[in-house]
């Protein structure tokens, strides 16, 4: 005889699972978290908050000078890059980039919804 449970087609209900998405209380972090989605978030937070001056000095740079910007921005690239360079290295900001995306996480799992990403227009 199959229970009751399996053939109704609404899941249980977890406390601590309450979406299906995981436990939003854990703090543990996988490898992609740690490898791929926590430097990402680093890139865009410094490139959003911290290199601010230097990324916009690259891009006006780029739109200025066309096809041959491979050539013309090298100066202010090295300069973008240095800057994104010096945050990416900084254990702060990473502390703090991973204690964003564990918040971040934690809520998608309680609520089941994705949190807009502001950075996602630069």
């Amino acid at each position: 005889m199959v229970s009751a449970e399996l053939t109704n087609n609404e899941p249980t209900s977890n406390p601590k699972n309450p979406h299906g998405l995981g436990d939003p209380n854990d703090l543990s972090l996988r490898k992609v978290e740690i490898e791929v989605l926590i430097p990402k978030k680093m890139r865009e937070k410094a490139k959003a908050e911290k290199c601010t001056s230097e990324v916009a000095a690259f891009h006006k740079c780029c739109s200025e000078n066309g096809v041959s910007l491979v050539v013309k921005c090298q100066d202010t690239n090295k300069v973008m890059k240095e800057c994104l360079t010096r945050w990416f290295r900084d254990d702060d900001f990473r502390k703090l980039c991973q204690d964003e995306y564990l918040e971040e996480r934690s809520r998608y799992r309680r609520t089941g919804k994705k949190i807009y990403d502001r950075f996602k227009r630069m």
